[in-house]
């Protein structure tokens, strides 16, 4: 993705976290990235396009991302400890983006859905491998509900991040170990 491409996504994520998918035209895009509003059709085919792009390309790193943080951690304990360490660096560093999926979600092309959720899918069962790992006693399910659980108090970072971000990271590794058994 060309950098530019990059700053327009990051540009829409805020504005679409402030006031919505659908509270943000096309011309208010635009004229947030310094360019008219149909110069946006340059980069993306459509203001749906942009959300979807958004939406994928983040998946797919989170993924990319806890696979790699599982590949070079030695044993279940630390691969947890790196997939926390991540998941806090993504949340803190992309809360528009967790504001986005959350509330938006329904507007995305039914294509783009479906991959997103995929993606998602293969994320939880990245985690929920290492908690299965971690603790062989908890059933496929059990891991699962425990990796959206963890998700659900890291993801809530838009919403209850009132400290500083040093803090906070520190706040939600203590929680999500503590959800985990990592205490």
């Amino acid at each position: 993705m060309t950098p530019r491409r990059q700053q327009i996504l990051d540009i829409a994520a805020d504005l679409f976290a402030a006031r919505g998918f659908h509270g943000v035209s096309v011309a208010e895009l635009g004229a947030a990235c310094g360019i008219s509003g149909p110069a946006l059709y340059k980069h993306f085919e459509s203001k749906d396009a942009m959300l979807a792009e958004m939406l994928v390309s983040i998946s797919e790193t989170l993924l990319a991302e806890g696979r790699s943080r599982v590949a070079a951690a030695d044993g279940p304990r630390a691969a947890l400890e790196a997939l926390v360490e991540w998941h806090i660096e993504f949340a803190l560093g992309h809360r528009a983006l967790i504001v986005v999926q959350d509330r938006d979600w329904s507007s995305l092309p039914d294509r783009a859905r479906e991959r997103v959720r995929a993606l998602q899918r293969a994320y939880v069962d990245v985690w929920a491998t290492q908690i299965r790992r971690h603790d062989p006693t908890l059933s496929p399910e059990t891991s699962r509900a425990r990796a959206h659980v963890v998700f659900g108090l890291l993801n809530s970072t838009p919403h209850s991040g009132r400290l500083p971000d040093p803090q906070m990271h520190a706040v939600l590794r203590d929680m999500a170990h503590g959800a985990l058994g990592l205490s």
